[in-house]
């Protein structure tokens, strides 16, 4: 099993490199050779706001997020990071639990490719 470690910092939209990242790691997901998690860093910690809502046809990074989750991925949203921008758990999908650099150092030795955005 390949681990794959995605990071991400983009903002949650405006930012191509995002929303991409995030559709790689759903297709990463839907694969029986990988175990993928994301840790979410910067301005990405965004993506995983609960109740986003944007215009008709246009993509809801929480929902992906929540999908990406749902076929087994990992996510978690720097705890710094969150502090920065104030925003508590309260304000994340259920799915992006408060993490730290250290538990972020840990995943990136212990991951087969780490990937960043």
């Amino acid at each position: 099993m390949e681990k794959i470690l995605l990071i991400i910092n983009g903002p949650a939209y405006g930012a191509d490199e995002t929303f991409n990242a995030i559709r790689l790691a759903n297709a990463l997901t839907r694969r029986d050779d990988t175990q993928v998690t994301v840790f979410l860093m910067g301005d990405a910690v965004t993506c995983a706001i609960a109740g986003q809502k944007t215009p008709d046809g246009y993509y809801v990074l929480d929902r992906m997020l929540k999908t990406f989750a749902r076929h087994g991925g990992h996510i978690a949203c720097c705890g710094t990071c969150l502090d920065a921008r104030g925003l508590t758990k309260e304000h994340l999908i259920e799915e992006a639990p408060r993490s730290s650099i250290d538990e972020l150092a840990a995943w990136s030795v212990q991951a087969d490719q780490v990937l960043t955005f």
